[in-house]
């Protein structure tokens, strides 16, 4: 698998089709936006194409990161969408997080061209895509996951399969769901430090050293001290996250009474005007001085 397909070149795809060029990989892009797929060409030597369907044409692997369900559908299964220019026995890799019934969707699709589909939500945000550092979730047969794995891995630090079609994006529901209660524990936390008159950052260089330590901790608490948001993962894109995990909790009865409150959070913090905010602004609907100076 050496002719490569790229649909999608946001902060994440944009430097991920970069690493496959770059490792010698023939690396034909798509973007909604032509303007910015030039600039990826002319940055990286690779190609691009007009639409989906001509940007996988002959291609062995098409790899796909954009929105989310529908913008999912329309690039892969529109009426210019990839499926009508894959060859039988291509692979399509989904790097979207989006809903593991558009992965089983699809993947009929695409079985019925003759193609296959691994669902592939990656974690790790825009410094691991640029720094190739993502952790992958996999979803989909064990033979063709063995298949692309080696040209994953140059994207990624972390690929693991998860069962059938579908299992990657629930996995990623759940890491959703375990950074929402990290980052509302670590916002109050941090409030409740400053509250009881205690020096932030040196509450944290104690209690990062024992059970309380987190990548969240680690990474954000001084931006987060400081009322910095203009980073990272945006509030806009977590409630979307969100909306998938309550969505696929209702079908399979979980309970997820954290989650849907700190959703309800994050609807405030877009209230207060921060849906680009990173998803660590959870602690300026606590103290929402601290972001009135940005």
């Amino acid at each position: 698998m050496k002719d490569i397909a790229f649909l999608g070149l946001g902060v994440m795809g944009y430097p991920m089709a970069g690493h496959l060029q770059a490792a010698g990989y023939s690396v034909t892009v798509y973007n909604r936006t032509s303007s910015k797929a030039q600039r990826w060409v002319e940055e990286h030597q690779g190609q691009s194409a007009a639409t989906p369907a001509l940007a996988a044409k002959g291609a062995d692997i098409v790899f796909v990161c954009v929105g989310n369900d529908d913008d999912l559908r329309q690039v892969v299964a529109g009426p210019e969408g990839a499926v009508h220019g894959m060859k039988s026995g291509a692979v399509l890799v989904d790097h979207t997080t989006a809903s593991a019934t558009v992965a089983r969707e699809l993947s009929a699709v695409l079985q019925d061209k003759g193609c296959q589909f691994l669902d592939a939500p990656v974690s790790g945000g825009q410094q691991g895509a640029e720094n190739a550092a993502l952790t992958v979730m996999m979803g989909g047969d064990e033979i063709v996951f063995g298949q692309v794995k080696p040209i994953v891995d140059v994207m990624a630090r972390s690929v693991q399969l998860l069962g059938p079609v579908g299992s990657g994006q629930l996995c990623k529901m759940v890491n959703q769901i375990c950074i929402a209660g990290l980052v509302q524990g670590l916002a109050e936390g941090l409030h409740f430090a400053e509250q009881a008159g205690l020096d932030g950052k040196k509450v944290v260089e104690v209690i990062s050293k024992g059970a309380a330590q987190s990548w969240q901790m680690d990474n954000r608490h001084e931006t987060m001290l400081a009322g910095e948001y203009e980073h990272g993962f945006a509030v806009d894109w977590m409630r979307k996250d969100l909306s998938i995990v309550l969505d696929e909790a209702r079908h399979n009865s979980s309970r997820l009474p954290v989650t849907a409150l700190v959703d309800q959070f994050y609807g405030d913090v877009q209230n207060m005007g921060g849906g680009r905010w990173d998803t660590s602004s959870l602690l300026a609907r606590l103290t929402p001085e601290s972001s009135s100076e940005k």
